[in-house]
């Protein structure tokens, strides 16, 4: 009976011991199982378009990314720059997408592995703009001669407006006054860092040249004293490209996004919308498509 009694005491004071270790240990709980309700994560649906102020100015970009966002869901921040400009934002992975309008400095972009690839998307032309009296007679003197023109405009000292900007445009310009064997300086050559639109209205009120897109100024006709004064060299083809940016610039750049943008653009559906911008209101098309 004694050792029963014994066995019985040790088994109680283990099963007390137990007891009160269980009771003094922290307690648990279990982990939060998931929400079913969760939503589950998405792709950026947003991209980031560098490109020149003419896309802008012009009103093609209002008249085409609704219905490219509306086709593939990607909504699109737009930021107007000169081409240069653009160029460096993909360069430093600040931009999705380029739609750019220099294409030497373009393909300089994608051999350096800035861009993935450049398409051809659509062209215009360059136009050379002056007062409506035309002061130095370039429509008769020049004809249709861009590199004679603009050395009437250096021998006669009138006021020239460029853009300054190192854009498209700008860069056009400057291959210009090469040909011709200028080096543009002095009060009459007025360098305004500006976007195409703010050059002309500065051009309008300084009674001056300047060369600029056909489209912006298309855009803006009704509201300048300014008329073309040489155009039809082949020189003046203006040439926009289109290039996604190379992801590895940035781990925020939205890849997919930019690869969207570029097969609309060469889409049937964008090509088209292209091709009828500007046709209701100047008759004829701003932009003309040309991606193969």
């Amino acid at each position: 009976m004694k050792k029963s009694f014994r066995k019985l005491s040790v088994i109680g004071l283990l099963l007390l011991s137990i007891f009160m270790v269980s009771c003094s240990s922290p307690k648990t709980t279990d982990a939060p199982k998931p929400d079913d309700n969760t939503p589950p994560v998405v792709a950026k649906s947003e991209i980031i378009l560098s490109t020149t102020t003419s896309t802008e100015n012009s009103g093609l970009l209002d008249y085409i990314l609704p219905k490219f966002t509306e086709d593939t869901g990607y909504d699109v921040k737009v930021v107007a720059v000169g081409t240069g400009q653009a160029l460096k934002m993909g360069e430093d992975g600040d931009a999705d997408v380029l739609l750019v309008h220099a294409k030497s400095s373009e393909e300089e972009f994608v051999k350096a592995g800035h861009g993935i690839e450049r398409f051809d998307v659509m062209y215009n032309d360059f136009i050379l703009l002056g007062p409506n009296e035309d002061t130095l007679n370039l429509a008769e003197q020049a004809n249709k001669d861009i590199v004679k023109a603009f050395s009437l405009i250096n021998d006669g000292k009138q006021t020239f407006v460029s853009r300054g900007d190192d854009s498209g445009t700008h860069k056009m310009e400057l291959n210009l006054w090469k040909e011709a064997n200028v080096e543009p300086q002095g009060d009459w050559y007025v360098e305004a860092g500006q976007g195409m639109g703010a050059v002309l209205q500065m051009t309008n009120e300084l009674n001056g040249y300047t060369l600029t897109d056909r489209a912006t100024y298309l855009s803006m006709m009704d509201k300048l004293d300014l008329k073309v004064v040489v155009e039809g060299d082949t020189k003046l083809f203006n040439q926009y490209g289109v290039i996604a940016v190379n992801p590895e610039k940035n781990d925020k750049i939205n890849h997919d996004g930019a690869l969207a943008f570029v097969e609309w653009m060469l889409s049937d559906n964008g090509q088209q919308l292209i091709s009828e911008f500007g046709k209701d209101t100047f008759g004829q098309s701003l932009f003309i498509p040309n991606a193969k």
